[in-house]
């Protein structure tokens, strides 16, 4: 093969990476799943091209068919390679985590938005009898809880309308279930940096939350669950603490950029 015909082929090969790409993207932003035409148009591209692309990357286990839509949505693969990522940022923030629950003595969680729910991953747990702790790998949904906020309120507003379902689910008296009237709630997140939960998702818990973003600029979502007997009174005090952290948080990582 001639040299022209070599950077040909190195170009074809480098422009299928960077067309897979955005497809992974495009179905980063739709966790439910697209339609091949519907990813055809996310990423300007032929129905044909995509399905070539789409074919190769169901056989590596990239993308899986999506059971509820019939389209396609991230699979398996790509949340082994998040988790290996999310292994070595967790070490990093860790130390960070420890200090903070020393600082405010309660439990202190680490999360990320994984399938339209928020996902823990690290957890520092306060020695008190009584305590809210979520086992790393459980889900909660992100319009009832203080890191769902947080994580909400750090994307555009057409994302937050993708993520949140057409009908908010009531959890209790207390969850905000009219979607305007948390997108409003989220505005003033977006402002303080600083997102509540006051027994929203869980009777009797509330929590605080705040996200950071890791040298690759992926969100995570630091929050301090806390029984409501120890919450109310003291939110100003956990607020600090939190922003406090995720300040240093920020920095850490950003030095390393």
């Amino acid at each position: 093969m001639n040299n022209e015909k070599q950077d040909q082929h190195k170009t074809s090969n480098v422009q299928v990476i960077s067309r897979a790409a955005k497809i992974l993207r495009a179905l980063r932003d739709h966790p439910k799943g697209l339609s091949l035409s519907e990813i055809a148009k996310e990423v300007d591209l032929a129905r044909s091209t995509v399905q070539r692309i789409v074919t190769t990357l169901e056989q590596e286990r990239f993308v899986v068919a999506a059971s509820t839509s019939g389209g396609i949505r991230l699979g398996p693969e790509i949340t082994l390679l998040a988790a290996a990522v999310r292994s070595d940022v967790r070490e990093e923030i860790r130390p960070f985590l420890i200090h903070l629950s020393n600082v405010v003595n309660e439990t202190v969680d680490l999360s990320v938005l994984d399938n339209g729910k928020v996902l823990f991953v690290d957890q520092i747990v306060a020695p008190h009898p009584l305590q809210a702790t979520s086992q790393p790998g459980a889900s909660f949904p992100l319009h009832c809880t203080a890191n769902g906020k947080a994580i909400l309120a750090s994307l555009p507003r057409a994302e937050i309308e993708k993520l949140l379902p057409e009908q908010l689910k009531p959890y209790n008296d207390q969850t905000i279930t009219n979607r305007e009237e948390l997108i409003k709630e989220l505005e003033g997140v977006c402002k303080d940096g600083i997102a509540f939960a006051r027994e929203e998702h869980i009777q009797g818990i509330c929590a605080v939350g705040a996200v950071v973003f890791d040298s690759m600029r992926n969100l995570h979502a630091v929050s301090i669950p806390i029984p409501f007997t120890r919450f109310y009174g003291n939110e100003e005090k956990l607020a600090a603490a939190l922003l406090d952290t995720c300040q240093k948080i920020n920095h850490h990582f950003a030095s390393k950029q």
